[in-house]
């Protein structure tokens, strides 16, 4: 159960870095320069953590620029940008606080913005939206952060142009704003935001205008009431409720996995103040707002609260004894089986213990049919398959299946048959090749069945004689064997002849052995050491003179080979000499 020791020695101590368990800054790195105000910080995934909190400050350790809890996102980006010409200094922490355990703070990293010298760029508006229509008197005004910018102007007024509703007001680096007392009903009216800094106002900017509707009060916020804000260890699959709110007729859900994200529920509207969501993820941090509305609008300010999930299957750090945890079982079944051809289908055993098990087939568009439930599997074919091993366990009242798995091959085999055994005559041996045939996968040995194997078809340097080759499928569908009889040998044939007319070893020719049975030779070619035949002599020939065509060849080594009656060869080479 226990995959990792975590190599923590303090834990939850400012400015102790841990080693490789705190995460680098990936961009900026850590030590840039020039970076842009309105950069997206990221770092790299540390295993096991939960969630991330980034603190961010002008000197190290310091949140004066802000904290933020961002789940289990790897990215952050500050929502008002980043001061100019500054060092900021970022402070990775690693929440385990929902799992029992202390946060941990990593040592702080930094980089350096650059300095700013053009206006911002114009912005855009989150609320309202331009052309919308009975927007509530009541409502605050919001829109984008604008890179470069500083600050924002604001007016609003009856016509294009105009300031007459709210005069242009410097709200300072604010995305939102609360217009003073109630806008007049059922009115156009236009609004202007011109993002500033130190080098000027952004240029040619647009205004928006919308619509507002009748005098009626707007519904006030909520909150959660199951699970609570700040809840830990919620079921995957958790009821959520919270407050009713007098005068609301429904209520916009948004949940995510960061503070900005919506990747479980997009502003969702509900009639009813509750709702079940399937399937949250274990171990997560996740961050829902709600807001209520009726026909005069939404509410307005409402807060974003959180709640964890529990653990899950792991892995999880184990706050008691600092190592991760996990709950899946360990898998460990081979990459390839063998269906040996002509044999009775292939049954696989599970090889892990574990609570449950599946086997699926993958056809070629990687779709997976279930094909047994038990811990044993019968294929009858070749092709791809998913082997899955499962745990059940129970958390915070919740079953979780805790599955772990593997894809394997199945393949077509079978035992080889060997087809031929040659070999070749060199000095320091015979040069002995197995050829067969078949469909498997094989290997090579020689005079012992048990091995040693090799890859390799051909046998170096082995001496004359008797010698049994045997031949393995890998894949476990049968061993063959056939002896190999080296018969002939380099013996009677002659190691170098002579022509040179004194009658004394003038021709090459074999030389029955005295000892043995009878060697008998169909024929003997002898070639040249471009491989060119230059003659063909029988068993009972008087035997080669040397010449070619008529013309004496020069001294030098040539090659011979004979073939027996049973079609075995011997391949040799001998010297003529002048």
């Amino acid at each position: 159960m226990i995959k990792k020791l975590l190599q923590i020695l303090v834990f939850g101590l400012a400015g102790f870095g841990f080693g490789q368990e705190c995460p680098d800054l990936i961009s900026p790195v850590n030590g840039a320069t020039n970076v842009p105000v309105d950069a997206t910080i990221t770092w790299n995934a540390s295993d096991g953590v939960p969630g991330y909190i980034i603190r961010l400050g002008t000197t190290p350790g310091g949140a004066d620029l802000g904290e933020q809890s961002v789940g289990g996102a790897t990215s952050f980006t500050p929502s008002l940008g980043l001061p100019e010409n500054t060092t900021i200094y970022v402070t990775i922490i690693l929440d385990f606080l929902f799992q029992g355990g202390d946060d941990i703070v990593c040592s702080s990293q930094s980089f350096t913005t650059e300095d700013v010298v053009t206006v911002p760029d114009c912005t855009s508006f989150r609320f309202p939206s331009d052309g919308g229509v009975d927007v509530s008197v009541f409502s605050n005004v919001s829109w984008f952060y604008a890179p470069r910018a500083t600050g924002y102007l604001i007016s609003l007024g009856s016509g294009p142009g105009l300031s007459d509703i709210v005069p242009q007001t410097d709200v300072g680096n604010s995305l939102f704003f609360n217009p003073p007392g109630e806008l007049p009903t059922n009115t156009l009216i236009y609004m202007s935001v011109i993002p500033y800094n130190e080098n000027g106002n952004a240029v040619s900017c647009s205004e928006i205008s919308f619509t507002t509707g009748d005098l009626a009060p707007l519904p006030g916020c909520t909150s959660m009431v199951t699970p609570s804000n700040g809840a830990i260890n919620v079921p995957l699959t958790p009821f959520l409720e919270w407050l009713p709110v007098p005068g609301a007729t429904g209520y916009r859900v948004t949940i995510g996995t960061t503070p900005d994200g919506s990747d479980i529920l997009d502003n969702t509207a509900f009639n009813t103040n509750s709702t079940f969501v399937l399937n949250f993820e274990p171990n997560r941090t996740f961050f829902i707002t709600i807001v209520p509305f009726n026909d005069a609008g939404d509410a307005i300010g409402c807060g974003q609260e959180t709640f964890s999930t529990l653990l899950g299957c792991g892995p999880y750090l184990d706050p008691s004894t600092g190592e991760f945890v996990t709950f899946s079982p360990e898998v460990n079944i081979a990459n390839t089986f063998s269906f040996c051809e002509n044999e009775d289908p292939l049954t696989i055993t599970a090889p892990d213990v574990a609570d449950g098990y599946r086997w699926f087939q993958i056809d070629d568009f990687d779709n997976e049919v279930m094909i047994s439930n038990s811990n044993e599997v019968t294929i009858s074919e070749n092709g791809r398959y998913r082997y899955l091993a499962y745990n059940v366990i129970s958390q915070a009242g919740d079953i979780l299946e805790c599955h772990n798995s593997q894809v394997f091959e199945v393949v077509s085999s079978e035992a080889p048959t060997i087809t031929n055994i040659s070999a070749t005559d060199t000095a320091l041996g015979l040069d002995v090749t197995v050829s067969v045939s078949g469909i498997g996968d094989y290997e090579y040995a020689i005079d012992d069945s048990n091995g040693p194997y090799q890859d390799s078809n051909r046998f170096n340097a082995v001496r004359p004689g008797s010698h049994t080759f045997y031949v393995r499928d890998k894949n476990g569908c049968g061993v063959v064997s056939e002896m190999f009889v080296q018969d002939l040998t380099v013996e009677g044939f002659p190691k170098f002849f002579t022509p040179n007319g004194d009658n004394i070893n003038d021709f090459w020719q074999f030389i029955q052995p005295k000892e043995g049975d009878a060697i008998v030779l169909r024929d003997i070619k002898i070639f040249d050491r471009f491989g060119r035949l230059l003659s063909v002599i029988t068993q009972d020939s008087v035997g080669w003179d040397g010449n070619y065509g008529g013309r004496p060849l020069p001294a030098g080594d040539y090659w011979f080979s004979a073939i027996d009656l049973l079609d075995r060869e011997i391949k040799g080479h001998f010297s003529l000499k002048r």
